[in-house]
């Protein structure tokens, strides 16, 4: 195949070279998406962030356990819920060059903060910034998708989310050795930690900036023609409608709302029980290796139930309901036996199983789906995930409502996945009786049609 070149010229495609050869939309999907896991890779580059308890109860902040834990930490789920909905829209209107770039500079300041910032309000600020990061997460993740051509959105998403994994688990193992082996500070593990951001956000300046977006840019217009958000909306509003009509779907969207929300809490307070029970001022500490051990069996497990052939429809809920019982032991065990290689060890168990169903749900829920409905969905999950674990974290956690210490939290957790599994076990259960039910009637029915 031949194509036109600048001069009015022509030379054949095959003369190109390997990296410039474009998608069929014209564009080269090669450079955008080695800028964009390089970004991601230091964005998550992040050695200090599994000390950041430890980090904040220590000399160099001086905070109590009740400013951490009931006054500081839940800022950041208040904010990510607020920040996420305007985000979403402002990421597809702006055309996500901007949000990653918002990204990138929140990631900066939160880390600028963690080192030089004082005092209660300052770290609050810091919280806030940190729900930036988080709610902007959605940019990383969707701005391939305006650059390569459908037929390449599962190569490059694979990429960009390995990109970041293998970025997170570098820095939670290089954390680790830094701070057993070459006895550094957490304060120099910060300073790792802002270098590292500092370097995404100036490799996020070189993405090609998008022409089109899913939801507004989504169709070429006239030069000048606004953009109608009103009626963006109500097509949201239209696709929404119709994308939680599927029973099937709904059914993996409440575990995953559900779950996620346990799990947000769960790891943003994990390293307050590991902290209470291994005070990182007396002994040595393994929170990086753990993370990193954590993560990586999680990959194994997601990539090896990516061959594993399953009738989800028929036995999906009751799956749900077991492996939730599972993650609801594991949090069980990791509250009560007050041993930090035990509670390591369950917490490794606990993200194993989370990332294995969270897979399976995100595979059942996007099957027959749209890519601009799979943005949507998965949207309006996070979002209700997120105003649970605000309602959970404010009575729960929060000083202005109950205050309860973290022992007592993680065995309201542990009861919480606990009801998961029995709702979804009821559930379960009913859906197989009924198709069973069903069965039977058309055998029945088959049978005399022949009689």
């Amino acid at each position: 195949m031949e194509v036109q070149d600048g001069s009015g010229g022509l030379r054949s495609r095959a003369l190109l070279p390997r990296c410039l050869k474009l998608t069929p939309r014209g564009r080269c999907w090669v450079l955008p998406t080695v800028v964009l896991c390089a970004y991601g890779f230091f964005a998550n580059l992040r050695p200090s962030e599994p000390f950041l308890t430890p980090y904040l109860l220590g000399p160099d902040k001086n905070l109590t356990e009740t400013q951490v834990f009931n006054e500081i930490y839940p800022v950041w789920t208040y904010s990510y819920l607020v920040l996420l909905f305007p985000v979403f829209l402002a990421t597809d209107y702006l055309r996500y060059k901007p949000i990653i770039l918002l990204q990138g500079l929140s990631l900066i300041v939160t880390w600028f903060m963690l080192l030089y910032a004082k005092g209660l309000l300052a770290i609050q600020f810091l919280e806030f910034f940190y729900g930036v990061v988080t709610a902007t997460e959605i940019a990383y993740y969707s701005y391939i998708y305006s650059i390569v051509d459908i037929a390449l959105y599962q190569k490059v998403t694979s990429y960009c989310r390995s990109a970041a994994l293998v970025g997170y688990t570098v820095g939670s193992v290089s954390g680790q050795v830094l701070v057993s082996v070459a006895g550094w500070s957490l304060f120099s593990l910060n300073v790792v930690s802002l270098t590292s951001v500092s370097v995404a956000f100036a490799m996020a300046w070189f993405l090609p900036m998008p022409q089109k977006s899913l939801f507004f840019h989504h169709r070429s217009s006239p030069q000048g023609q606004k953009v109608d958000i009103v009626k963006v909306i109500k097509e949201l509003w239209k696709d929404f409608l119709q994308c939680y009509s599927s029973q099937p779907l709904l059914c993996w969207s409440v575990w995953w709302a559900l779950s996620t929300c346990g799990y947000f809490q769960i790891i943003n307070y994990v390293q307050g029980l590991w902290e209470l029970v291994q005070p990182s001022q007396n002994s040595e500490i393994y929170n990086g290796g753990v993370e990193a051990v954590s993560t990586l069996l999680g990959a194994v497990a997601v990539f090896i139930v990516g061959h594993i052939k399953a009738s989800w429809t028929t036995w999906g809920e009751i799956a749900l309901a077991l492996f939730s019982l599972f993650i609801a032991g594991s949090v069980y065990i990791m509250d009560t036996v007050r041993n930090i290689w035990v509670c390591y060890a369950s917490y490794v168990i606990f993200r194993i199983i989370y990332m294995l169903l969270i897979t399976i749900a995100t595979f059942q829920i996007a099957t027959n789906l749209s890519v601009e409905r799979y943005a949507l969905v998965f949207g309006i999950n996070t979002f209700i995930a997120l105003a649970l674990q605000s309602l959970l974290t404010f009575i729960v956690v929060d000083s202005k409502g109950l205050g309860l210490d973290i022992f007592t939290q993680f065995m309201i957790y542990a009861g919480y996945f606990a009801a998961i599994s029995a709702v979804f076990l009821i559930s379960g259960t009913y859906s197989i009786v009924k198709n069973y039910r069903r069965r039977g009637e058309m055998t029945e029915e088959a049978v005399a049609s022949i009689a």
